[in-house]
C-alpha cells in the first residue's frame, strides 16, 4: 500500500460556488442544449511548428530557496523567497522519468496551473487527479505552483485580502532560472491549465512570446472582457476568497482587463501549440443526473461550464480567423468539475509531448531478478518506469507508484508516497539509513505505516507525516513498546540540541533525549514545565531518568539540577537539587508529611521558599526550615 498525499473532497475550480441563483441559472442555461438547441463537435488542426529559437534566460530576480522537502521518491516541494510578492511561494515538482537513471540530463517542463480555489496546502493536479502517476511515466519535469486563489496568475495592481499578488513576474522572471540552475530544467516548456488556470495558461503564453511552447486551457473562461464577463468574474472572486477584481485589473474600463483577455491577445499566440477544451454542460458520465433531462445535481458546474463553452467558442473562432491552429474539442456533455480535466490531461498528452519534443509512449522496460518478484508480490507499485540503475552500492528501479531497492545483504524492498520522500529527505541509500530492509508495513494498532532500514526506521501517520527514527533514540522507543508506548508516533527529525552537546526527537506525547546521561524520554504535563524552564539549556540540564511512577498516580522525571514531579492533584512542578529538595527528601517526598510540590522555588527575603501540598521549605541564610 503507497502512503501518499490524502485526496480531498474539495471544490477548487473556478467559481464552483452552490447558490439558488447560480443553479436557477445553470438550468436555464442548459434546458437548450438538452433539447439539442445547440450543437457539439470537435474542431482539430495541425500541432504548430516548434518555434525557431528559445527564450532567453530568464533573471532570477534575488528570489531564493527557503526550503527544499521531499514529498516521495519523485515529487519534491520548493518553498522559494519571492521578492516581488514579499513571501514564501511553495512549488511542488514531479521528477522526469529518466532524472535518477541518467543524472546528466535535462528536461523540458510542464507547468500545471490550478482553478480559482486553489489552497496553499497543495495544486489541484494532484490533490484531485492521477497527474502524479499520470506523468510519472513521462520525461518531463512537471512544475505544480501552490497557492493564488482568485489570482488568474497575473500581477495585480493593488494587493487585497493581506496578499499583494505578483504571480506573473514570480512565475516567469523569479521562478525559471531556479529550475534551470538546480532542478535540470530546460527553457522548454508548455502549460497546462484548469478553468481560470485554463485562462492563465492562454495569457501567460500570449503576454511573454517564446516562453511556452505548447498552452492548453481546459473549461477556462477566454473572453474576460465580453459583455458581463468582469462581473461574473467579480462574481466568483468574491465567492473564492472574497476578493476584488478591481486590485486585481482595476475597474472593467482599466486596459489592464483587455491586456489579461485570450481573446484580445490571440494574435500573440502564433507559433504556440494550443489546445482548447470544454464540455456542453449537460449532464456526462461523471455527474450524477438530477430529475431534470440533461441536468445534473452539479448546477454550479453546469452555468459555469456553459460560459467556459460560449468563451472558448469565441476565443476559437479569433484564432481561425487569425489563421492560428489549434485542437478545439467541444465534449458533447460534461460539466465544470475534476474528473472531466483528468480525462483531457491524458488526451492532450500526445499534442504536448510533440511540442516539447519527448518521447509520447515511454521506452520498454522489464524487471528482473529479485527485483521483479518484489514487483510482482507488491502489485500496488504499478509497472516499471524506467531499467534498474545504480544507486550506493546497490541497485534500484524506478515504478509507477514507487521505487524498489536492492542489495545482496538486504534484498529487494519497496519504497513509496510519504516514506520515501522522508527517505529522500535523509540522503536516501547514500544517507545515514541505509538501505530498506521491509516493504512498507503496517503498525499493530492500525493507523500508522512504517520501513525498517539497515540504520533505522521511517515511520508515518496521516496525522504526523513521516519522520526517521534511529540509534539511540530508536533503541529506546523500541525499549518502551514503539507507538504503543508512552510517546506514541514521531512526529519531527532527531535534531541537535542547540547550546549543549546532545540531540533531541519530537513525539506525540513528549521528546527523546540523548546525550552523556544517556536516552531518556519527557513526557506530557513533565515536558511542558521543562520547556517553561528552558529545556535542557535551563538549569535542569538533560535528562537522567525516564518518568518514573509514584504515590497517587503520580510521576517525575530526573534531571541534572533536579527532578518534576506531577500528580493529577498538583499538576507538574520542579524540585532544584540543594538544601529544599534535601529537606523535602528528610520527610519523605510526596509520600511525607509535605505530599507534592505546589510551586517551583522562589526568591523571599534572606532566601527562597517553596510550597507544598501541606506546608513548605525555606532556605534562609543558608538554614533549612521545613514548615508542615
Amino acid at each position: 500500500m503507497r502512503v501518499g498525499l490524502a485526496k480531498r473532497d474539495r471544490s477548487r475550480s473556478f467559481g464552483t460556488y452552490r447558490t439558488k441563483v447560480v443553479g436557477a441559472l445553470a438550468a436555464l442555461l442548459v434546458l437548450p442544449i438538452a433539447a439539442g438547441l445547440t450543437t457539439a463537435g470537435t474542431a482539430a488542426a495541425a500541432p504548430s511548428p516548434a518555434l525557431t529559437a528559445p527564450a532567453a534566460t530568464q533573471n532570477q530576480g534575488g528570489a531564493t530557496v527557503g526550503k527544499v522537502e521531499w514529498l516521495s521518491e519523485r515529487r519534491v516541494a520548493l518553498w522559494i523567497n519571492s521578492p516581488s510578492m514579499g513571501i514564501p511561494i511553495q512549488v511542488q515538482i514531479l521528477l522526469a522519468r529518466d532524472w535518477n537513471v541518467n543524472p546528466s540530463a535535462t528536461f523540458p517542463s510542464v507547468w500545471m496551473l490550478d482553478g480559482l480555489r486553489a489552497t496553499d496546502i497543495e495544486n489541484g493536479w494532484t490533490a484531485e487527479t492521477d497527474a502524479e502517476s499520470f506523468y510519472a511515466d513521462k520525461n518531463v519535469n512537471v512544475i505544480l505552483p501552490v497557492g493564488g486563489q482568485s489570482s488568474f496568475y497575473s500581477d495585480w495592481l493593488e494587493a487585497d485580502n493581506g496578499v499583494f499578488y505578483q504571480w506573473e513576474t514570480f512565475l516567469t522572471k523569479e521562478l525559471p532560472s531556479i529550475l534551470e540552475n538546480d532542478w535540470r530544467t530546460t527553457q522548454t516548456r508548455g502549460v497546462v491549465g484548469l478553468s481560470m488556470g485554463g485562462t492563465a495558461a492562454m495569457s501567460l503564453a500570449a503576454r511573454n512570446p517564446g516562453f511556452f511552447k505548447f498552452a492548453a486551457s481546459l473549461s477556462g473562461i477566454l473572453t474576460t472582457t465580453s459583455l458581463g464577463m468582469p462581473q461574473a468574474i467579480q462574481f466568483a472572486m468574491n465567492d473564492a476568497g472574497k476578493f476584488n477584481s478591481a486590485a486585481m485589473w482595476g475597474p472593467p474600463s482599466n486596459p489592464q482587463w483587455a491586456a489579461h483577455d485570450p481573446y484580445t491577445q490571440a494574435d500573440k499566440l502564433k507559433g504556440v501549440s494550443l489546445y482548447v477544451s470544454s464540455g456542453s454542460g449537460t449532464t456526462g458520465p461523471y455527474d450524477q443526473p438530477s430529475g431534470i433531462p440533461g441536468v445534473s445535481t452539479n448546477y454550479a458546474g453546469m452555468g459555469l461550464e456553459i460560459l467556459a463553452r460560449l468563451t472558448s467558442q469565441t476565443f476559437a473562432t479569433k484564432l481561425n480567423s487569425l489563421g492560428i491552429p489549434a485542437q478545439i474539442n467541444y465534449r458533447p456533455s460534461g460539466t465544470h468539475s475534476w474528473p472531466y480535466w483528468q480525462f483531457e490531461l491524458h488526451q492532450l498528452w500526445p499534442q504536448l509531448a510533440n511540442a516539447l519534443g519527448t518521447d509520447v509512449e515511454k521506452p520498454a522496460c522489464g524487471a528482473s531478478g529479485a527485483i521483479a518478484a518484489t514487483a510482482a508480490a507488491n502489485s500496488w507499485i504499478g509497472d516499471c518506469v524506467t531499467a534498474e540503475y545504480s544507486v550506493a552500492g546497490g541497485l534500484a528501479q524506478d515504478f509507477r507508484n514507487g521505487r524498489i531497492y536492492w542489495t545482496s545483504a538486504t534484498g529487494a524492498n519497496p519504497i513509496a508516497g510519504r516514506i520515501a520522500g522522508e527517505y529522500m529527505n535523509t540522503g536516501a541509500a547514500a544517507g545515514p539509513l541505509g538501505f530498506p530492509t521491509t516493504p512498507e508495513l503496517g503498525t499493530p494498532d492500525g493507523q500508522g505505516r512504517f520501513n525498517h532500514f539497515q540504520n533505522g526506521s521511517i515511520y508515518w501517520t496521516w496525522w504526523t507525516g513521516a519522520h526517521a527514527v534511529r540509534g539511540a533514540i530508536l533503541n529506546e522507543w523500541a525499549a518502551q513498546g514503539y507507538e504503543g508506548g508512552p510517546l506514541k508516533y514521531p512526529t519531527a527529525a532527531e535534531i541537535a540540541t542547540p547550546g549543549k552537546a546532545g540531540n533531541v526527537q519530537g513525539f506525540e506525547i513528549g521528546a527523546m533525549y540523548n546525550s552523556a546521561n544517556g536516552t531518556y524520554a519527557v513526557l506530557g504535563m513533565i515536558m511542558g514545565k521543562y520547556g517553561e524552564l528552558g529545556w535542557e539549556n535551563g538549569w535542569l540540564g538533560f535528562p537522567k531518568s525516564n518518568e518514573v511512577a509514584i504515590k497517587d498516580n503520580g510521576r517525575f522525571t530526573e534531571f541534572d539540577g533536579g527532578n518534576i514531579y506531577w500528580s493529577p492533584a498538583t499538576g507538574a512542578w520542579s524540585v532544584a537539587n540543594g538544601p529544599i529538595f534535601d529537606g523535602w527528601k528528610s520527610v519523605g517526598y510526596e509520600g511525607g508529611k509535605l505530599g507534592y510540590p505546589l510551586s517551583d522555588k522562589f526568591d523571599i527575603p534572606g532566601g527562597t521558599q517553596q510550597n507544598f501540598q501541606f506546608g513548605w521549605i525555606t532556605v534562609i541564610d543558608g538554614k533549612t526550615e521545613i514548615h508542615p
